[in-house]
């Protein structure tokens, strides 16, 4: 069978570059936030047509759309870096359109053409047998033999894709802490899942899609216009969300990861830290392209090498004291996790 991988972690820990790198890598089909795309709805039970399979494939994801209606689109949205023929305010952007295909392709409509086209006459059957049979065929048009799928703020994904493919090889990446939570509190999209998480915890939804009008009406209105189709960008930039607090956001997730790969044979996962991929690059890209089942080319040992950028290393130093303290604190439970005393983690 095909190698299958998946790089799973809490995101802002070298993930998007790591992608690029694997996407560099003549045998690798490298499918850049796949899984972050598709969201929940994307992994149904039971036997689904090739229609319903499209339909998943090119619904756009509604939170995404209104953060691009919003003015506030994450900077890994590709597709709107060099538009084609979807846009959010007329069609819509497919799910596989926003970040999977532009990744793979400088002509994301027409890939996205050619894998509807593929797909139209397949059997009913299972999605993750659908999601495999995508891949031989991606794999096929790119003249590649392994598949890595990369998402950020992906370690919930993991019992779900261990269940649906028994054979993949999972990657736990992570990176310093409080450098990982100072990024956090930086970016949009986790300042987004700050205030979606506080919306689930009020309400004690599991996904948002549960919310019934009465729990819309009971939230504060700093959170329930999140829930519009076009929100105020102030909602998502302006509040105060202290450094410490994204500290804790990532020692649960740390967490969740070692407890959920705790479960998965020692043969089907390994660990990458950023620092480490970072202080030696050859070595730690040569150790992940065996560990996903491809070569570790010379030549590509040396792009992926040149690809990768350590100048944010260590910014978290930067922070005052008292809040440097804060955050470390924060990030002591996730650090206890991972084993925070093994050479190479951290910031020399």
């Amino acid at each position: 069978m095909r190698p299958l991988t998946f790089v799973v972690g809490t995101g802002r820990s070298g993930s998007s570059a790591l992608s690029r790198v694997l996407n560099a890598h003549p045998d690798v089909l490298s499918l850049n936030e796949l899984m972050a795309s598709m969201g929940s709805a994307g992994m149904p039970e039971g036997t689904i047509t090739a229609a319903e399979f499209q339909q998943l494939l090119v619904h756009p994801r509604y939170i995404f759309e209104a953060m691009n209606r919003s003015g506030v689109p994450l900077p890994e949205f590709l597709y709107i870096k060099r538009p084609g023929r979807y846009a959010t305010e007329t069609t819509g952007i497919p799910a596989l359109s926003l970040m999977v295909l532009p990744h793979l392709s400088d002509d994301p409509d027409g890939l996205l053409d050619e894998i509807l086209g593929w797909t139209a006459g397949w059997p009913a059957r299972t999605a993750p047998e659908h999601y495999l049979a995508l891949f031989d065929a991606l794999c096929g048009r790119f003249g590649r033999g392994a598949v890595v799928e990369r998402s950020g703020y992906s370690t919930h994904w993991v019992p779900r894709l261990r269940a649906a493919f028994p054979h993949a090889r999972f990657v736990h990446l992570h990176r310093y802490g409080p450098d990982c939570a100072l990024s956090m509190s930086r970016h949009v999209g986790y300042r987004m899942i700050f205030l979606l998480r506080e919306i689930q915890a009020l309400t004690g939804v599991r996904e948002l899609e549960e919310l019934a009008e009465a729990d819309v009406r009971d939230l504060p209105p700093r959170l329930a216009g999140l829930l519009h189709e076009r929100f105020d960008p102030a909602l998502v930039l302006d509040p105060e969300m202290p450094v410490a607090e994204f500290g804790a956001l990532w020692s649960e997730l740390v967490t969740q990861a070692t407890a959920y790969l705790d479960d998965v044979p020692e043969a089907l996962r390994t660990t990458l830290c950023y620092e480490d991929l970072l202080d030696r690059p050859e070595e730690e890209l040569a150790r992940l392209a065996a560990f996903a089942g491809v070569e570790p080319r010379p030549d590509w040992l040396a792009t992926g090498r040149a690809m990768l950028d350590g100048s944010r290393r260590g910014a978290s130093r930067r922070l005052p004291a008292d809040v440097l303290a804060a955050v470390e604190e924060s990030c002591a439970p996730g650090a206890l996790a991972l084993g925070a005393h093994r050479a190479g983690y951290g910031v020399s």
